[in-house]
């Protein structure tokens, strides 16, 4: 578990490293929320999911759909880290005429399904759930979501009914890193009690530390065991999460780092990844 958790951290660190970078050369994009779900990507990417780079459409692999699609750069990162596409494409984030724009789409290699409108990533997540208990696949449906986005009623809708086709097969994520948009969750729309209210529904619900590699594998791991009811994991995060400047900062929510921030960014990133 040591070795494991060493390099998926490893990975974590590059995909922030990756993120700053993508981001710094688009200009525009969301880092908060990309930095604060890297170590949860990291730990599904080369820790967790059943996939094939070489086969994306591979019928029996575990299936991941990012519900806070603003926050793509991370998954974008972890799929060129896969070997889905050259790493060189990520520096083409946001560009006229480039695969990887502001938010997924299905064409690009690893993406299941286009995702961006904010409440709708649970409801195509527990299609992909039934869907594959109707086709009696062992494979695992794993949906990340924002905290945010868990004021859309939506999402309880959706959660409402994985809990009633009791989909043992999905694993939702909730970044929990308690900023959106418009300022701070709880003064928005406070989500408390969130592990209560996920309980009522029927889930089965983990809390971890998003940023501890090992809390992240045993909540993963856990979640496997689980029988007759969807997991969802409340992953404890902080906002723009590896880089000081940006860390509990609401405006990095949808604000790009300039070439100076970039510079001062990947060398803190250099000092986590020697540490």
């Amino acid at each position: 578990m040591e070795r494991k958790a060493k390099l998926i951290k490893s990975k974590a660190t590059q995909i922030r490293k990756l993120i700053v970078e993508m981001l710094a050369e688009a200009g525009s994009g969301h880092p908060g929320g990309s930095l604060s779900s890297a170590d949860i990507v990291a730990c599904l990417f080369f820790g967790i999911m059943r996939y094939d780079p070489k086969d994306p459409e591979w019928s029996d692999r575990d299936k991941f759909h990012l519900s806070k699609g603003h926050c793509c750069p991370a998954l974008y990162a972890a799929l060129a880290l896969c070997g889905y596409f050259p790493k060189n494409e990520l520096l083409s984030l946001r560009k006229l005429g480039s695969m990887l724009q502001g938010h997924p789409d299905s064409k690009i290699p690893g993406i299941e399904v286009a995702s961006g409108s904010l409440g709708q990533g649970l409801s195509i997540a527990l299609g992909m759930a039934l869907a594959g208990k109707v086709d009696k696949k062992d494979s695992r449906i794993y949906c990340l979501m924002g905290d945010g986005e868990l004021q859309e009623g939506n999402v309880w809708e959706a959660a409402m009914a994985c809990s009633h086709h009791k989909l043992d097969n999905l694993c939702a994520v909730i970044d929990y890193n308690r900023f959106q948009i418009d300022g701070r969750t709880e003064e928005v729309m406070n989500l408390e009690p969130l592990v209560n209210k996920w309980e009522s529904f029927g889930w089965r619900v983990i809390q971890c530390d998003g940023h501890n590699i090992e809390d992240l594998l045993e909540a993963f791991t856990e979640a496997k065991s689980i029988q007759f009811k969807p997991t969802m994991i409340v992953a404890h995060t902080v906002k723009g999460k590896g880089v000081s400047f940006m860390e509990h900062v609401v405006d990095f929510h949808g604000r790009a780092p300039t070439e100076q921030e970039r510079e001062i960014a990947l060398r803190e990133l250099e000092v986590e990844k020697s540490e």
